[in-house]
């Protein structure tokens, strides 16, 4: 099968994200002799810097870590929740009935920040600064713009020239939209990074003490500060058309800690996935696995209607599951065990016919209410709304960020950082990076398990993926893409694990997804029945999907799904990364 590049092979180590720079980052924290917990917080700040349009400080990550000295998989809550002042009411009150798509209210408590400390605390070998010291260097001294933040910038231009002006200071240099290629450098934060990175050393010779301390700088200091700050005292534009102040304060983000999880998991044909729990999208891919089970899958033709037909309409189960059913279990009971039971998807799988389904059809759940939330009047569509993705559209924009590692010693890391994108926030000048914009996936009905409350986690898509393979630690893998993380991420598996394709290969394969359920992203619309295909899909497979009732649109030829994924088989490391926007790469040795 044709690929874009080889599958890497190494013994060393392989590291994979959704920008290069990222992963001559972790290779080179590898090459230093730190572990892979070491390599990922190194990528992830890394990120956080050159891919600002799909992530930032600000923001939010759900991650999935296998220790092979403890033999332990862990589930890493980066997730922050509502503000304590954000309320239902409160809201009302405003005269909103969707939370906005961007501004300070739709802003959580930043959690990956936080997240990525723990892991090096627990698990890493570095020093803050030492896996701080490339991200400081691509923002102090620069890096070279791709062409997709630059159209980003140019597509909230007007924006940040007349309302959000903090955010032009940093991104429209001289008032005009930067070139791809040319060197951008974000100097205040930079000066974050290093004041952080100080006030760590300042607390001793200690690796633990000097995490410790960065964490507090961040959730407790200065940076908390700042933030309290600024949503006390400016009056953000944002998707209602309306000013609004944000409600997060200091006190909201030092009574808060990114905290450990453990994942939930289903055995498929000799494969064991785990994922994040409901506070996350993530089990809607267990739902789907558990669903297909008893079909034929390696015998479809991984390009052919049959396959196509069958996951999508398998997708569409699991997703209605996740509107009716999904929230943060500390707020909410979440049937989890029922929904992934053979009885359950045995009864379910008999609603997978000939013919798409133009229904969202949520199992019924004894002593569980199946209500889905309904957006109410018209919404506003503004710059920078909604999800920055490729998903719906079916042409190339950007999205959120992903990478995987494995170390020599079989350490493994998967992760999906994402929010405080350029686009969600306003710039907090003293800190030159915006808030996130996750709050927007809360409902502003009560009594759903994805209604809004204070200290609640909104249900967020992000959803790195973990999979064992009889019995041992195997691939770590991801893609971003919003809704759409756990329909390419299925596909993907699904190619690799039944038809036997490397992860190139399976990385490469035209894909598609469907939007047929409301999106988790503002305005919150559901698109019944549309299902978006890669271009190369063939002619032959479209007619027939179209026959059977799914209402396709084709888009760019390569358009979905930001896939990266590493193995370890055996002594042999592999890794792949995804060719589409032409920013993804693996490496290893």
């Amino acid at each position: 099968m044709f690929t874009t590049r080889p599958e890497i092979l190494g013994t060393f180590g392989v590291v994979a994200s959704t920008h290069w720079l990222a992963t001559a980052t972790g290779m080179a924290i590898l090459e230093k002799g730190g572990n892979a917990f070491d390599a990922a917080v190194a990528m992830g700040f890394a990120l956080q810097v050159v891919e600002p349009h799909l992530n930032g400080p600000g923001g939010d990550m759900p991650l999935l870590l296998w220790s092979q000295s403890e033999r332990r998989l862990r589930v890493v809550c980066g997730q922050g929740p509502a503000p304590g002042a954000a309320t239902i009411a409160r809201y009302r009150d405003m005269g909103l009935d969707i939370v906005p798509g961007t501004g300070l209210l739709a802003a959580c408590v930043p959690g990956a920040f936080d997240a990525w400390l723990l892991m090096l605390r627990d698990y890493g070998t570095l020093t803050p600064a030492e896996v701080m010291a490339p991200a400081i260097a691509f923002a102090g001294n620069g890096y070279p713009l791709v062409s997709h933040i630059c159209n980003t910038i140019e597509g909230v231009r007007e924006l940040f020239l007349t309302e959000w002006r903090s955010s032009a200071a940093v991104y429209l240099p001289g008032g005009a939209t930067p070139k791809a290629g040319s060197i951008f450098r974000n100097l205040k934060l930079a000066e974050t990074y290093r004041r952080i990175v100080g006030e760590a050393e300042a607390a001793g010779a200690d690796r633990v003490r000097q995490v410790e301390a960065a964490r507090r700088a961040f959730l407790e200091g200065f940076v908390a500060e700042a933030i309290d700050r600024f949503c006390r005292t400016e009056a953000v534009m944002d998707t209602s058309g309306e000013r609004h102040r944000g409600l997060i304060t200091g006190d909201d983000m030092g009574r808060w800690r990114a905290s450990y999880d453990e994942p939930i998991t289903y055995d498929y044909h000799g494969y064991t996935l785990a994922k994040a729990g409901p506070w996350a999208q993530s089990p809607v891919f267990l739902q789907q696995l558990a669903l297909l089970r008893d079909f034929d899958i390696a015998g479809m033709d991984p390009f052919g209607a049959d396959f196509v037909h069958t996951v999508v309409e398998a997708g569409k189960l699991a997703y209605a599951d996740r509107e009716a059913y999904y929230g943060d279990p500390d707020f909410v009971d979440v049937p989890m065990a029922t929904l992934l039971s053979d009885t359950y998807n045995a009864e379910r799988r008999g609603l997978i016919g000939e013919r798409a389904s133009l229904e969202l059809r949520p199992g019924r759940i004894a002593g569980h209410d199946a209500r889905i939330g309904q957006t109410r009047g018209p919404v506003r569509q503004a710059a920078g709304a909604g999800e920055p993705t490729m998903a719906r559209t079916g042409t190339v924009a950007g999205d959120t960020c992903h990478l995987d590692v494995i170390d020599r010693h079989g350490n493994m890391v998967s992760a999906t950082p994402s929010g405080g994108w350029l686009q969600s926030s306003p710039v907090i000048p003293e800190l030159g990076f915006c808030l996130g914009s996750r709050a927007q996936m809360f409902w502003l009905e009560e009594g759903l398990p994805g209604s809004l409350a204070p200290g609640k986690r909104p249900r967020t898509t992000l959803s790195p993926s973990f999979a064992f393979r009889d019995g041992k630690p195997y691939m770590p893998f991801g893609t971003p893409g919003g809704d759409g993380q756990d329909q390419w991420q299925i596909v993907f598996f699904l190619r690799h694990a039944q038809h036997g394709m490397n992860l190139q290969e399976a990385i490469d394969a035209p894909t598609f997804q469907s939007s047929h359920f409301p999106s988790s992203f503002y305005p919150r619309q559901a698109e019944p029945g549309r299902l978006t295909v890669e271009g190369r899909m063939a002619a032959e497979t479209v007619m027939e999907l179209r026959r059977r009732g799914h209402r396709v649109d084709i888009g760019g030829d390569w358009s979905q799904g930001r896939l990266s994924a590493c193995t370890k088989d055996g002594d042999v490391l592999k890794a792949a990364a995804n060719p589409r926007l032409m920013q993804g790469y693996a490496a290893g040795r």
